[in-house]
């Protein structure tokens, strides 16, 4: 499989991609599974998200039929069980698309709210959201991404996590820098929006913008707690 921009993809329709092992001919392909997560050749994600709202709108049409018989926390478990946790399934992988890529997934929030308030479709679903406490899909992103930084910060992230970020603090000429004692990373510059979208970019980039204190919050438990009250906020608008 190749990975690359469109127009880069498009010069190789002009070439003999085929790869010859002995006797076998290996064809390139568009798309790959990987930890059931689907890959496209551009990272646009489509594919991903594409499967993930058609399953999500399986169970929820299976649940309607159960819908007279359940109270709001048993369709709020079911909810959770069924549809959050298949959007929220290595979600980091969509960070750095735009609003528009995800409004499918943002979509389904939406009919999944009516469904546990038992709202018409044309019932007011921010206030839904607010009441359920869920977060958009951005937010959702953002919250995956800052609870990895933390494991990396403070040293229980994986190797290959704690390799792919940089402290400014480890920065030579920079440890100097009102940053290097807030807790920030190095963000690397990149030339293109399918570099954006690499955690080494992504995370740091999220992790930049909490607040200080939060940024030097070691309980996680008490980090998580409170990166959600910070995101809902930014999401809704709520003011203390």
């Amino acid at each position: 499989m190749w990975f690359g921009s469109c127009a880069n993809l498009d010069r190789l329709q002009a070439m003999d991609t085929t790869i010859h092992l002995g006797q076998a001919n290996i064809k390139l392909t568009d798309c790959v599974c990987d930890r059931g997560v689907l890959l496209d050749s551009s990272l646009s994600m489509r594919e991903h998200i594409t499967k993930v709202t058609s399953t999500c709108f399986f169970h929820l049409r299976r649940l309607r039929k159960l819908s007279r018989i359940l109270d709001i926390g048993d369709r709020k478990r079911l909810i959770c069980a069924f549809v959050l946790t298949r959007i929220d399934y290595c979600n980091s992988a969509l960070a750095g698309l735009s609003d528009s890529a995800l409004a499918l997934l943002q979509h389904v929030f939406h009919v999944a709210a009516q469904f546990v308030l038992g709202l018409q479709p044309q019932g007011h679903v921010t206030a839904a959201l607010q009441t359920l406490h869920w977060l958009p899909v951005c937010q959702r992103i953002t919250y995956k991404l800052c609870v990895l930084m933390h494991s990396v910060t403070f040293g229980y992230a994986p190797t290959y996590l704690l390799d792919a970020t940089v402290p400014v603090l480890a920065l030579p000429g920079r440890a100097h820098l009102r940053s290097a004692d807030s807790g920030c990373f190095d963000v690397p510059r990149v030339s293109s929006s399918v570099g954006s979208q690499a955690f080494s970019v992504a995370g740091p980039q999220a992790w930049n913008r909490l607040p200080a204190a939060l940024r030097h919050t070691a309980c996680v438990a008490s980090f998580k707690h409170q990166l959600k009250t910070v995101l809902f906020m930014e999401a809704y608008f709520v003011c203390q």
